[in-house]
């Protein structure tokens, strides 16, 4: 390795406790020559080598960063006590929804601060609740973390997965319900799957071990396969049920429906830029032993909600880009022969699921929802009254429930969880989350703003009542604009302590999510992924004119596709933002698709391997639009030396290659957390990262915090 050795140094304002400023000295960066040639284009990549992630020089490299930015972090005299602060306003009970397998109801519940809520389970409504699983119990440090929970229909066996800290792979166990015995089973190196029972075992899908299972978090995933595992058998006697070995890209997944009928096989072709999915079926009761096509495209997506009678209903977008529900006859699969069920609407159809003989809707109009009860055959029977703009989700349930659960939440009401009475249509608080803090002291407000093209986009704004509109209030621009997912109302109690200080806290709702359906989606992928940043940058622009607040108090903020937002807009406009915090951030746009999973992210993205693509991604690509001598915002890089998801290569090569070309007085410093993967691993490691970020974002915003 052709190595070139130079010593970054900035000059910043660090202040100790005693408020001296110190020099910051950034850690020493090598550089390799290595180049890659796009279409007649060189790219220089000098910091390749960061992306070998258990090499001595890279954890090396990781220390020492570490080592600069918690001195750094040390010194903000608030850290402390903003720490508290965020433990005091997470630590209230969280409960999930019931859910009703066989006799048994299961939810979870967390005290407040333990690593991993708890599973409980209990007879009836009315029965004693008592432990079905404590993941807390797993580890000492809490990395081991559940990631799955599925019980089998009867109620009897439970399969869950864990991953360990923070990857995503995963390992499943299965416990007798009724005696808490764990079975000798053991599944490993699955990925992107559940369990989904049938008859005396399930489904479920993996891929083969990496050659190397000790660079396994960095191990390209290819040929997904889906497995049938019965109960008290070995591993190495599961049966393949289906791959694809002429589509090493494809995802393959197996759902049954709740009378045990029919399995379903759902296939995706990310691989290949498709943004939809086939869905595959077997009639079990007819006693087929292979997969016939329902629907065999890839370009629009498509969802078996339940079977109705030997016929399919399915949700959809398949000539209706706000989706719609359809009922399919798997003997006439062809489009002329579906029969409407919910039509589509002017907005979109964004939840369904059946329960208790009805289907409960979930429609988003302007980014909250309104909720219904109708039929099987479509009918509106009901419609939900709901608290505020939120969001609701349901939990689903049987079909001879006679009442069903649903959560609402919205930015400053704390998630609460109803119970709907599916014969009197009546529905009553179940259960009420009880934080530490004042909801009537705060107020959110949805505004609409033009993008730099003229288009509409909304955004939520929460503050302390009575805020000035002076132009000086510090604000925080949240983000994310991709993969067709909303950014919906809901609360997050950390929050509450930017908020009482001041903060404004602002969500926007970008293109390239799922906010308006497939169009919206649409608008801000591959070759208009530029939309996304313009709609950030005007909301930030908004917010200025609008006299919330100004450049030098305003920050952003975003994790994974959102990391990539923050990343390219910090790149186009330094001057717009006082901090920047990108999380998690795909940065490196030319071999993103080289990474692990990363060849799925292809339908937003785009790739290097085409010409055209190459040029939009190239111009945009945070790491190659990093410049000499420019004056970045204050910089705080989040990743996690366990993320096999967006690697964190991403983020180390990022922050490097800023430290290099950065100049002024603001800090630019990455925090690479341990044993956590794509998110924190437990409740500790998120309130530690969560004080560390907020810290430097009130600091390098000038915020005097104070906290009793």
């Amino acid at each position: 390795m052709r190595q070139s050795r130079y010593v970054l140094v900035a000059l910043l304002s660090a202040f100790t406790a005693e408020g001296f400023a110190q020099p910051l000295q950034y850690p020493l960066s090598e550089k390799v020559d290595v180049t890659d040639s796009y279409f007649g284009v060189t790219v220089p990549d000098p910091y390749r080598w960061l992306e070998d992630d258990t090499s001595r020089a890279v954890a090396g490299w990781v220390a020492s960063q570490n080592e600069v930015t918690f001195e750094y972090l040390s010194r903000i005299p608030f850290r402390e006590k903003l720490k508290n602060r965020l433990e005091q306003i997470f630590n209230y009970p969280k409960y999930s929804t019931p859910v009703r397998k066989g006799k048994y109801y299961v939810f979870s519940k967390n005290d407040g601060l333990q690593n991993q809520a708890v599973y409980y389970i209990q007879e009836g409504l009315g029965g004693t609740p008592t432990v079905l699983l404590d993941p807390n119990t797993w580890s000492e440090d809490g990395t081991i973390k559940l990631a799955s929970l599925d019980l089998s229909r009867d109620g009897k066996y439970l399969a869950y997965s864990i991953s360990r800290a923070g990857s995503d792979w995963r390992e499943f166990f299965i416990m007798e319900v009724e005696s808490r015995t764990l079975l000798p089973d053991h599944i490993q190196w699955a990925k992107f799957s559940g369990a989904a029972w049938h008859e005396d075992g399930f489904f479920y899908s993996k891929y083969d071990p990496p050659a190397d299972t000790s660079k396994a978090l960095s191990a390209k995933n290819e040929n997904h396969k889906v497995y049938y595992h019965k109960i008290g058998t070995p591993q190495r006697d599961d049966i393949l049920v289906f791959e694809d070995k002429d589509n090493p890209l494809r995802f393959h997944g197996v759902s049954v429906t709740e009378d045990g009928r029919f399995a379903i096989l759902s296939i995706s072709d990310r691989g290949r830029g498709k943004n939809g999915n086939a869905i595959f079926v077997r009639d079990v009761k007819k006693g087929e032993k292979s997969f016939k096509p329902l629907v065999n495209q890839f370009d629009n997506t498509i969802r078996v909600i339940d079977n109705i009678d030997g016929k399919l209903l399915v949700k959809t977008n398949t000539g209706a880009p706000n989706e719609r529900v359809v009922l399919i006859d798997p003997a006439k699969p062809e489009e002329k022969h579906w029969k409407v069920i919910l039509p589509e609407k002017d907005h979109l159809l964004e939840g369904v699921t059946a329960a208790g003989g009805k289907l409960l809707a979930t429609y988003l109009k302007d980014v909250s929802h309104r909720a219904y009860v109708y039929s099987l055959n479509g009918k509106l029977e009901h419609e939900l009254s709901l608290p505020t703009l939120g969001t609701v989700s349901f939990s689903g349930g049987r079909r001879d429930d006679n009442v069903i659960f649903y959560t609402f939440t919205s930015f400053t009401f704390p998630t609460s969880i109803y119970k709907f009475d599916i014969g009197n249509k009546q529905a009553e608080l179940f259960r009420q989350s009880e934080v530490s803090f004042v909801p009537e002291d705060f107020e959110t407000k949805q505004v609409f703003f033009p993008s730099k093209d003229g288009t509409r986009v909304p955004m939520f704004i929460t503050h302390k009542k009575g805020v000035q509109l002076d132009g000086n209030n510090p604000t925080l621009l949240y983000g994310y604009g991709g993969f067709n997912v909303s950014q919906r109302p809901s609360f997050n109690s950390l929050v509450i302590a930017l908020l009482e200080q001041g903060v404004v806290y602002c969500v926007v709702n970008l293109r390239g999510g799922g906010e308006y359906g497939k169009s919206w989606h649409q608008a801000g992928t591959v070759l208009q992924k530029q939309n996304v940043f313009d709609d950030f940058i005007a909301a930030g622009e908004w917010l200025i004119a609008n006299k919330y607040t100004a450049a030098n108090k305003l920050a952003m903020q975003g994790g994974s596709n959102g990391g990539l937002l923050v990343g390219a807009v910090m790149c186009q406009r330094p001057d717009l933002f006082k901090v920047a915090l990108p999380a998690v951030g795909v940065m490196d746009m030319l071999r993103y698709h080289t990474f692990t999973i990363g060849w799925n992210w292809k339908p937003d993205y785009g790739s290097s391997e085409d010409s055209v693509q190459f040029h939009a991604l190239y111009k945009y690509s945070p790491l190659h639009n990093l410049r000499d001598g420019v004056s970045y915002p204050a910089t705080l890089v989040t990743t996690a030396n366990r993320d096999d998801r967006v690697v964190p290569a991403h983020s180390y090569k990022f922050a490097a290659t800023l430290q290099e070309k950065h100049r002024g007085d603001n800090p630019v410093l990455i925090r690479v957390e341990t044993k956590s993967g794509h998110g924190a691993s437990n409740t500790t490691k998120q309130i530690a990262t969560t004080a560390d970020i907020y810290s430097f974002l009130l600091y390098n915003l000038g915020v005097q915090a104070q906290w009793p």
